[in-house]
């Protein structure tokens, strides 16, 4: 199969950008997405162009650096995978392909279709942890946690960062990436002497970040690889709000405030 690609190349974030398209060699269906931008590059380069930039790392899903709009959809066509889990036999011989950036404010571009997500790191810094004392692992029942809160836990700590809620959603908003992160320690045993600093901490970097407001359109759970839940949103604002109302200090990192 050939497909033919319509690509967002921009040099820096300081310089124009605009759509090349581009004509692919001949492709094995069952390559995944990265591979066919492979084999793209490997031709540009042997035409001494220069290769897209594009994000990836561990391509089984895992990582969350793959972040690419493909027909307008973040990670593609498919519900509950990642775009390096994408494969070409999710398209037809001949079809045009449109491949664009997470395009966020908080996500300034870096290269082509490569964004700068450390804006997430800082939130994560903000309060994305627990102080307990390092050392050897804990005995497997030194801390028992109820099955119905340890299975929603491993639900929110399923999220892989990879910023497809925020490209998805109208405002660029982060919230479905901070309620994961703060719900997967919040509904533990270890995360709650922090609980609600943790949250007004995070929630207070995400404002400050730049990312919008949440007005519950759903696209974000729609689009996320791993299916997070609106349901960890509202968690994350219940908690928020009693943080507010114990007028709990700000976090600050690598400790509590």
């Amino acid at each position: 199969m050939k497909v033919k690609l319509k690509v967002w190349r921009q040099k820096n974030a300081q310089s124009p950008g605009g759509f090349q398209t581009y004509e692919s060699p001949a492709l094995n269906a069952n390559m995944s997405f990265l591979e066919m931008l492979d084999v793209v590059n490997e031709e540009l380069a042997n035409r001494g162009e220069e290769p897209i930039a594009f994000d990836h790392d561990c391509r089984e899903g895992i990582c969350g650096t793959c972040s690419l709009v493909i027909d307008g959809k973040p990670h593609g066509p498919h519900k509950g995978i990642a775009t390096c889990q994408t494969y070409m036999r999710s398209f037809q011989d001949g079809d045009e392909i449109v491949v664009e950036p997470f395009r966020a404010k908080a996500f300034p571009l870096i290269k082509d279709l490569v964004v700068d997500r450390k804006a997430f790191d800082r939130i994560q810094h903000a309060g994305g942890f627990i102080s307990v004392r390092t050392g050897s692992a804990p005995d497997a029942n030194s801390i028992l946690v109820p099955k119905a809160d340890a299975d929603l836990a491993m639900d929110a700590a399923q999220c892989i960062g990879c910023g497809a809620c925020v490209a998805a959603c109208k405002n660029a908003s982060a919230m479905l990436f901070v309620a994961a992160k703060v719900s997967h320690l919040g509904l533990l045993p270890q995360g709650q002497p922090e609980r609600y600093r943790r949250v007004k901490a995070m929630v207070e970097q995400m404002d400050t970040e730049g990312f919008g407001a949440c007005t519950v359109t759903g696209s974000c759970e729609a689009v996320c690889p791993k299916e997070i839940s609106l349901d960890f949103i509202a968690r994350m604002n219940r908690d928020y709000g009693v943080a507010l109302l114990k007028g709990e200090p700000k976090q600050v990192a690598g400790g509590a405030g």
